[in-house]
Parts: structure tokens; C-alpha cells; sequence
């Protein structure tokens, strides 16, 4: 059994944020007698698959969900873990697009030292992107991009 100093220390999440996703029910603890929790030795896991799947942009909503999919009778193991990750890889490819429309949009638009996006002659001549709507248009929209 680990204490939440140790979950802590060993997952890398602080024990704040621990105990939030105890609150939403992503990982459990036991109760010693003075009220202190102890959580098992898998609950590494857990975090870790936490951690990971915040990264591939899941939200914790979506998170508790797929957790809620691992079996309760055994200690999930590294093929409960594969089948739970293994339609990640659309999501990725999807940021991994995102990130370089970004990227292209900084060195295209930031890049170029104007920073007028109202005024822009090239990427938004007479402000076509305002018309839309406001924010970032070209990055909410891509398929109508300049």
C-alpha cells in the first residue's frame, strides 16, 4: 500500500491533483484506521494511464469513461492497457495536424513581423477571416483556409 506522499512522489502528480481524481472516481483509496488513505500499488498504473491520456488531449470525463471499461476482478494488465489506448491513434494523428497548421500559421503569419491580421495583404486581404466570425478563423476552419 502507498500513501499519497508516495503516489506522489512515484507517479510525478501532485497529491492535489491525486485526490481530485479520487473525487471523480479515476483511482481509489483505502482508509487506514486514522483516516489516512492508502491507495494499492496499481493505482500507479491508473495515474500514469491518466497522465498519458491528458496528453493525447482526452478529458478527464473522457478518461473516467475509459477506465470505467477495465476489469474490477483483477488487476488490469499491459493488454487491458493496449485496448483502452488503441483507438488513441486517429486522436493523435488529428493533433499532430493541428500542431503543424499552427506551426505553418506562425511562421506564415507571426513570422512575417506585421501581426495585422486586419490589415494583412496576404493571409486575410480586406479582413475576409473578420467576416467569418471572430477568433483565429484560419485555425477554427481549416478547410476554408486562405
Amino acid at each position: 500500500m502507498l500513501t499519497i506522499g508516495d503516489l506522489a512522489k512515484r507517479s510525478g502528480v501532485a497529491a492535489s491533483a491525486l485526490r481530485y481524481y479520487e473525487d471523480l472516481g479515476l483511482i481509489q483509496a483505502e482508509r487506514n484506521p486514522s483516516g489516512h488513505r492508502r491507495y494499492l500499488q496499481a493505482t500507479l498504473r491508473r495515474v500514469a494511464f491518466i497522465v498519458f491520456a491528458q496528453k493525447v488531449g482526452l478529458t478527464l470525463d473522457e478518461v473516467g469513461r475509459e477506465l470505467a471499461k477495465l476489469p474490477n476482478n483483477r488487476v488490469p494488465e499491459r493488454a487491458d492497457w493496449a485496448e483502452l489506448s488503441s483507438t488513441w491513434t486517429q486522436r493523435i494523428d488529428e493533433r499532430i495536424a493541428e500542431l503543424r497548421t499552427l506551426r505553418e500559421g506562425m511562421t506564415r503569419c507571426i513570422g512575417c513581423g506585421c501581426l495585422s491580421f486586419d490589415h494583412c495583404r496576404f493571409a486575410n486581404p480586406g479582413d475576409r477571416a473578420g467576416l467569418r466570425g471572430a477568433g483565429p478563423r484560419y485555425w477554427l476552419d481549416e478547410s476554408k483556409t486562405p
